[in-house]
Parts: structure tokens; sequence; C-alpha cells
């Protein structure tokens, strides 16, 4: 199985562990988690990123949490649960495990730290074979296994591929056998043209020759490399011929944690023909060191050297690996120099003492500080060591030469304090103040040498800015500008009742009644336009006064829906005189009623349908309209109808169908089934249905057809009679019109049932098979009931 990592696909790993085992790992093995820290944080990833890419893969989401905390020192070691986890993300190779991955040095364990270059071979979606295609340079050496085209033109035109066999020899057509090993393509072109000028007379290279020949490299053989040492994937690689130490480091997946960056060894028949730094590549982009592999190579990387870790105001803080005559300069300069905000008076060295220079008690770190005497010319040739954790310390937070301006001006915030700085040139770069200002008083608050504050005050001579006490200021000073606006309660109207927009207007100076109806998008179809009522805050609240009310008058003017002839647009309504209803000015907090006409509403409507000679949405005339009012002006019920079917639905608070008898009220409106009709009521009478349905506890649920006089029994009996679990004494029946009868149960004579009519429908619930029936009781109080009765009936027999 192959899994997806990083964009690439690597072999599958292992079976991981249980649970168990992998709390085991963690618990034998605390060195471990810095090399997940790593790779997490070289990763590019974000923490959610990471835990949706670990649910996608089966894993829980939260199984890297206590590794994703750069900031947090190392608390356990990942089992290879977790290892393998990280190869699912691509953060990590298939050589990562608990069982091969080292301890980290102890510059590696610092909170945060990465070990520079890292991350350019963590990457697994990186491809560095080189291209395939394309020419090849001259110094290309050929061996076994390259493929050669030859190509003739001219006076020849011929073309031949050629392979270098094993013994290092390619065949030409009529020139014979050509030995190429160990050739570059430069060396090469020299000899074909000596060979093949035997061959093919005028042949060169010139441009007037009349045969020319070309010959280049098809096809690249590939080499078998070693790469060990301390690398993250050691093992036996195949590249391309073309290939170079940089192309094995990143098949290999780059140094590991304990691996060396600045003395890579190339050695070839035992002996090291090439070392080289990893820093001149990172730091300078410098590949000259190198070199090209042949068929047999290794690449040794060996353990690293001294390991300085570099923190704080850098451009690259980082653990570098430093070469023994290296110093603090070279260990800054790796590191792109300080950020602007460093501080470069001062760098402090946290080191580790050898061991022959520790004493007593514990005595066996020291802090070095680097002062500002040293560092006066830049960094200086300090020498640095194995262990050291160096410190390129901030400048302090608290920034000088300012004061600062809130509150009521046109550009909040610090300004530049310079000396003899005065309140009024504060307010000037601060834009000065706002046309709003409260002119009474500003503070500003003032900052002692001992951090204590002190209040002071001025205050403005008028809304132009000008200051009645122009106070010389100080560092640090914050002054407060208010405005009025700030201490002003937020004053409104209120408008209720027939307007489109009820709720709080807010209130200006001026306004007016018609302001107010106008922002509250105009009046509805049902205001009354003889006048509002205006509820104002009393000026005496004596005896507990909440309000006092006055009435105002309005006018058709109010109506702001007109057409091009000044006519309004809407449905009319009751009168509204045509002009000359006073202004009426508002005052804060007012609340105005536009009162509603009264009795005033659009048509009411409602439907007919089925067996009537008209049917259609009537609308009422009147609010008193019965449903035989309507039926008449329908023109009464057709041959075919049924009304003693009637479906009389109403629809307001979901009240449903009701039951009417329609034949009594066609006989006699006066009786109360003739309902006074409301909006929304729909009335169905439907044709002659001579058919009753059984449904529920019976044997044969059915439609039978209605016979006259044939009580319940006679339909329940059609229907193959009552089921096991029927519950008799609850049988009702829903009429046609959708009346409910049910059985009347009586004490001494026959029960009373009712007789369906044609389209009725005759319901038989079930009983409970789960309800027991405590016979036995039962039959025990009728008992007790019965002597109850008799023993009231002797005591009246005996009665004188």
């Amino acid at each position: 199985m192959l899994l997806l990592a990083g964009g690439t696909l690597s072999p599958a790993v292992a079976q991981q562990p249980t649970p168990e085992q992998a709390r085991q790992i963690i618990q034998d093995r605390p060195d471990l988690a810095a090399t997940i820290r790593q790779r997490i944080a070289t990763s590019r990833l974000s923490p959610e990123q990471i835990r949706e890419r670990l649910r996608a893969a089966g894993y829980p989401g939260d199984l890297l949490d206590p590794y994703m905390d750069a900031a947090a020192r190392p608390v356990g070691t990942p089992g290879e649960d977790v290892f393998a986890a990280v190869r699912q993300l691509g953060l990590s190779e298939a050589g990562d495990s608990p069982a091969v991955a080292r301890a980290a040095p102890a510059a590696a364990k610092g909170p945060g730290a990465v070990r520079f270059g890292a991350d350019v071979f963590g990457d697994s979606t990186t491809q560095f074979q080189p291209a395939l295609a394309g020419p090849i340079d001259e110094n290309y050496r050929l061996g076994p296994g390259d493929n050669l085209v030859l190509i003739l033109t001219g006076e020849v035109e011929a073309s031949y591929t050629l392979e270098v066999n094993r013994e290092g020899f390619i065949v030409i057509p009529q020139a014979g056998q050509v030995f190429v090993a160990g050739l570059t393509l430069g060396e090469l072109r020299s000899l074909l043209l000596r060979r093949l000028q035997r061959v093919y007379s005028g042949l060169g290279i010139a441009e007037g020759s009349r045969t020319r020949f070309h010959v280049t490299v098809a096809r690249l053989r590939t080499n078998q490399v070693f790469v060990i040492g301390d690398v993250v994937r050691p093992g036996s690689y195949q590249i391309s011929s073309a290939g170079t130490v940089l192309t094995a480091l990143y098949a290999a997946r780059g140094p590991s944690m304990s691996g060396s960056f600045r003395e890579i060894a190339v050695r070839r028949g035992g002996k090291t023909v090439r070392t080289f730094d990893l820093y001149d590549y990172l730091l300078k982009g410098d590949n000259a060191s190198d070199v090209r592999l042949e068929t047999g190579d290794v690449i040794f990387v060996p353990v690293h050297g001294p390991l300085v870790e570099l923190a704080g105001q850098v451009v690259r803080p980082a653990i570098y690996e430093v070469k023994g005559s290296e110093t603090l300069a070279d260990l800054l300069a790796a590191a792109g120099g300080f950020e602007p905000g460093a501080l470069r008076r001062r760098i402090q060295i946290n080191r580790i003492l050898s061991p022959g220079a520790r004493g007593p008690g514990g005595r066996d770190r020291v802090v070095i500080d680097v002062g500002p005497e040293q560092l006066e010319g830049g960094p200086p040739a300090f020498p640095v060591q194995a262990g050291d954790r160096v410190t390129v310390f901030g400048v302090v937070e608290r920034r000088r030469s300012l004061v600062t301006v809130r509150g009521n001006v046109w550009q909040e915030g610090e300004v530049g304090y310079t000396p003899a700085m005065t309140l009024a040139d504060a307010l000037r770069l601060a834009g000065g103040a706002k046309p709003d200002v409260y002119l009474d008083e500003i503070l500003i608050s003032r900052l002692n040498p001992d951090s204590t504050r002190v209040q002071l005050r001025a205050a403005f001579a008028d809304s132009t800015g000008r200051l009645r006490d122009n106070l010389p200021l100080r560092e640090d000073d914050d002054i407060m500008v208010f405005s009025r606006t700030t201490f002003r309660p937020p004053r409104y109207v209120a408008v209720t009742g027939a307007v489109r927009k009820a709720g709080r207007i807010p209130y200006r100076q001026g306004m007016t009644l018609r302001d107010a109806i106008l922002e509250a998008d105009g009046v509805t179809e049902d205001a009354l336009l003889t006048e509002a009522e205006i509820a104002r805050v009393p000026a005496d609240r004596t005896g507990g006064a909440l309000a006092r009310t006055i009435r105002v008058a309005l006018d058709s003017t109010y109506l702001f829906d007109r057409g091009p002839d000044g006519r309004y647009l809407g449905p009319p309504g009751v009168a509204a005189p045509s002009g000359g209803a006073p202004v009426v000015a508002l005052e804060p907090y007012d609340n105005i009623l536009i009162l509603r006409q009264p009795e005033w509403e659009l048509q009411r409507t409602v439907s007919l349908a089925g067996q009537v000679r008209f049917p259609g949405r009537y609308a009422l005339i009147t609010r008193s309209d019965k449903l035989s009012d309507v039926l008449v002006r329908a023109g009464g019920l057709t041959r075919s109808a049924y009304p003693e079917g009637v479906e009389f639905i109403r629809t307001r608070d979901g009240l449903g169908r009701i039951g009417i008898d329609l034949p009594l009220v066609l006989r006699n409106p006066a009786v109360r089934d003739n309902l006074t009709l409301l909006n929304g009521d729909s009335v169905f009478v439907p044709e002659y249905n001579p058919v009753v349905r059984v449904v529920g506890a019976v044997n044969a649920p059915a439609s039978v057809a209605f016979v006259e006089g044939k009580g319940l029994d006679y339909y329940i009996g059609a229907a193959g009679g009552y089921a096991r679990l029927a519950d008799k004494g609850r049988t009702f029946v829903t009429q046609a019109n959708g009346r409910l009868q049910s059985i009347s149960h009586r004490f001494i004579l026959a029960d009373g049932k009712p007789t369906p009519g044609p389209g009725a429908v005759v319901t038989v619930p079930a009983r409970d098979p789960n309800e027991k029936r405590e016979l036995p009781g039962i039959i025990g109080s009728i008992a007790q009931v019965v002597a109850g009765a008799v023993t009231v009936i002797v005591l009246l027999a005996t009665r004188p």
C-alpha cells in the first residue's frame, strides 16, 4: 500500500503499535520530541491543516498537539504511532522512528530552535534530479550505459544510435570500434573527427565542409552511489550520471539531526576526492564545490561539528554548525545580520564550560555579555563554542519623544514631542478640535519620574480651538478632549398606529409631525386623517403624571402616494379634510399615535366550490353575512348536489372542518348551523355518494353500498365483522358533513348506535393488546352499586 506524503508517493510504514506500546516508547525514550517539533516547524502547515490531514489519514486529530507549541519545552517523546502520522503528512521520512532517531544536542532543545538548513531537505515535494532532456555540457564524462546519437549531414546523410557497452566501446558503421569510456563529450568530438575523416572525405566541423557531423548524448546512464552516515535515509541510490552530491543528498532527504552540514565527504576508490560544505550552497548559492558523481561513489555525512544557537533580533534565528575557526561575527553573518530592532550594544552568550573548567557546586554554566566597547566596530571576532546559546536583544518597547492626544479631535493618536511644545501645538498637530467640542475642560495626565501621574486641566475659549490657558507640555503627556455630544442623551420621537414602519426616530431640532410620518414610510390605508394623538412628557409631574396628550389635526396631504392628477392612489376610506391643517412642531420624546378608521378593512372573501350554480370566491357585503346569504348569491345548489355531505372549512385560528346541517340551513336560515362567515372560509358541496366506508379494526375494511334504513351493525357485518382486537364500545361514525357520532352507552336500555348516511365513514378503533382488564374488579364494583340500589329501594318501601 502507498501513502500520500506531501504530494508524492512513499512506501507505507510498518504496522503502528498499540496505544499502550506507544506510551511505553514515550516513557523509555525522552529524547525524540525535538525531532518531531522541528519537522512540524519546517512543514509550513498550520495546526488546523495538520489536524485535518491526520483525521483524513485515520489518526486522531489531536495526536500531534503536544508537539505543535514551538514555545513549549519537550514534554514527552513521540512513539512509532506519532512518527507514522508525521510520515503520513510528509513531515518526516521512512527512516525516522524511535529506533533510529538520535538525541538532538543540547543547543537543539531550546524553545523554538530549528537547525539551519533542515527545511531545505525536509520538503518531500522537492525534486532535485537533473534534467534528462536538453543539451549535455562538454565536461560530461561518458561511461557504459550511455546512449549516443551520431548525425552526418551534407554529402552523406545518416544517423546512428550508439550505445556504450560494458567494455566502454561504441561501434560506428564503416568506422569501426571506438573506445569512449572516461572521455568527456568534448574529447569525444575531437576523437570522432579524426576517425571519421578516414572514412568520409571532406568531413569537418567548419562551415564550408562538404560533410559535417554532430554527436550528443541521447540517454544518460544511471550511477549507483551510496549515501551513508548521519542522513535521514541512508542507503544505495540509482541516480542519473549527471547527478552531483546535492542530487544524492536530496534523494536521501539531507543530513539527520545529528548529521553535519559542513564536512560532507565524497569518497571514490577508497580516497576522499572532495569535501562539500552545504553552507556555501545555502548561504551564498555557491555550488562550485559540488562534484559530479560516478558509479560506486560514497557520500559520507559525519556527525555534526559544534552547534551554536542564535536567537533574538537577527534575520534568521536558528541553530548553526560552526567550524573551529569561526567566530561570533561569522555566526551573525550566516544569520543575515541584525534586525532593525536589535540592541547593538549588548549580545549575551550562555555557555556550558568545558569539563576542565567546571568547578564544584554546580558551576558548569556561565553567562558572557559582549558589551558596547566590543561591538563598537561591528560584530567582534569573539570565539564561540559548542553548546553556546547566543541572544541578540531588542531595543526597549517604550517609545520616547511623544505626547498622546485623544478624544474629540480630527486625528487622534500620538504626536511627536519637541522641547517647548505647548498644548496648542499638540492640538494643532492632531488636526484641531471638532465643532462640538466641550469648552469647559481639557484633561492632561502627566507622567512623573517615579511613574505616578498627576492631573492637569485647561479649557477652550471658544469652539474655534482657541485656549484660555496654553499650558507647556512634557514628554509622555496624555491629553483628553471631550465632545458635548458624548454627554447628550439620545433624543427621539416614537411613531405608532396606522403607519408603515412604526418605531423610534432620532429627534432633530425643528422636527414636525409631517417629518416623522415621512420617516415612518407614510400612513397605511386605514389611517384616520382627521386627527392624531401626541403623548408628550409633562413639565409638571405632580400626582405621578407620566404624559399629557394633545389632539392635532391632519388632512389629505398626509397621503403621500398620489398620481399625476394629485388623486390618492390607495383604497377609499373616511373622507379627510382637503388641506389647511397647521404645522405641528414636535418635542423630544413625543409619542405619536396615528389613529385607525373605525371598522375599516378591505374585503372579506369566502370560497364556494362543488355543486353550486356559480362557484367562485365571493366578497362579503357585511360583517353579518351568513352561509345562506352567499349561497343565494351563488344561485343555490345544482340538481346533483348532496347538501348532507357539505365540507365547511374555517382556516381562522386553525379550526379546520366544521360539521353543519346544510339541508336544515336551506330549509330554515334561522337555525344556528347557518354560521356567520369569516374571511378565508371555504364551502364545498359534493355530489351524492351512495357509499359507506368501514375502516379500522374490522376483518375486511371496505366500502359498502348505502342501504336506506340500515344501521351500524349492517355495515360492520358487510366489512367482515369486528376483528379480535376491536374496541366495539368506541366505534364512531363520521357523517358526510363532518359531524362525529359515537355509540351512546346506557345503563339499562340498549346502547344507542348512530346510523351511517351516504358518504359516511365508520371507524372501529383497535384495543391496546397490552391493556389488562380487571374483570373481577369490574364485576365487584357493579355488585356494590346494585346492592346499594336495592338497599335504597327497601328503605323507601318500608317508610310509613
